[in-house]
């Protein structure tokens, strides 16, 4: 199966409503560039093209033409086991993201298997001047460094994010909320210091208020650190 050959079968895999519906919630991609192709049929045919002949030259040709092609792209890296191969494969890919689907969906098994050789990369990719270069690093942080693995100083690396783009501070937000539920002690400094910026830390405490996984009690001392009178959201949803 060569490039063209995988067009077709995302094609033949269309669903025109649900491209509609893709079309409205991923505003930076043009209209022109969804198929409409549902995420379980994308991630089996990732499933068939890993480890194929087809799938290096297929990572390697870069940008694609199609959002579907994005997307089975980071489905095909986010199968690899190998870390360093899945890090040369992530690092060609980040420059070429642009949405938040497709930057949430690439999640490597390498990364998971040996996640304290990620942290360099995390630290580079923060610095980044690209939107969802930096909101894959702190979604990274996210998914393998709150539970036992978290140190104050990744949540110091979050908090050091400055950014007026919203899919970069929309994770952000959504990075110390889960703190809040999981490292609630360590985390709740940043909520009571007003160290984030003033759209991030609302949002924040509304997606912690929005979790099961905060007491009452703990809610409601988090209702009372809101700021009041938040200005226009930093984007569009």
């Amino acid at each position: 199966m060569n490039e063209n050959e995988i067009i077709a079968e995302l094609f033949r895999q269309q669903d025109v409503q649900y491209s509609a519906l893709q079309k409205r919630i991923l505003p930076t991609v043009a209209p022109d560039r969804i198929i409409g192709v549902r995420t379980p049929e994308l991630r089996s045919l990732a499933g068939k093209l890993y480890g194929t002949e087809i799938a290096e030259p297929f990572l390697s040709d870069l940008p694609h033409r199609y959002f579907e092609e994005d997307q089975l792209h980071a489905f095909i890296i986010s199968l690899e086991k190998d870390f360093q191969k899945c890090i040369r494969n992530v690092e060609l890919f980040l420059p070429f993201i642009d949405n938040w689907a497709t930057c949430d969906q690439l999640s490597p098994k390498a990364f998971k298997k040996e996640p304290e050789k990620l942290l360099p990369y995390l630290r580079t990719w923060l610095r980044s001047d690209r939107t969802y270069t930096v909101r894959f690093a702190v979604g990274m942080l996210m998914q393998h460094f709150l539970d036992d693995r978290f140190r104050p100083e990744y949540a110091e690396m979050v908090a050091g994010v400055k950014s007026e783009e919203y899919y970069v501070n929309m994770m952000i937000a959504w990075y110390f909320a889960t703190g809040l539920a999981k490292q609630y002690d360590a985390i709740l400094p940043y909520i009571e210091e007003n160290r984030l910026n003033e759209w991030t830390h609302n949002k924040a405490i509304q997606k912690s208020i929005e979790s099961r996984r905060i007491t009452n009690e703990q809610k409601q001392y988090l209702r009372q650190l809101k700021i009041a009178g938040t200005g226009p959201r930093a984007g569009i949803v």
